[in-house]
């Protein structure tokens, strides 16, 4: 897991990967399927209509997101996603 929550962040989309982190902890497919489609909803609202973020993706997101995609693989044998 990441470095964990402090109580301090402010940003939803860490609020929403320290929670994704616990979920994956806990193997649980579904609310991470959930938190993962959260996270990405809350990475991309930017801007408005025709806006592009430059930023690179931070590690523990894309740490995150290997993690959940091995979970996937391990319960779902391959199958894209419960949610």
């Amino acid at each position: 897991m990441g470095e964990g929550f402090t109580g301090d962040e402010r940003r939803l989309g860490d609020r929403i990967l320290h929670a994704l982190e616990l979920a994956l902890d806990q193997q649980d497919l579904e609310v991470c399927e959930l938190l993962g489609k959260a996270l990405e909803t809350a990475l991309t609202r930017f801007g408005g209509f025709g806006a592009v973020d430059h930023r690179p993706v931070p590690e523990p997101i894309l740490a995150a997101f290997d993690r959940l995609d091995r979970l996937r693989h391990a319960k779902l044998g391959g199958r894209e996603s419960v949610a």
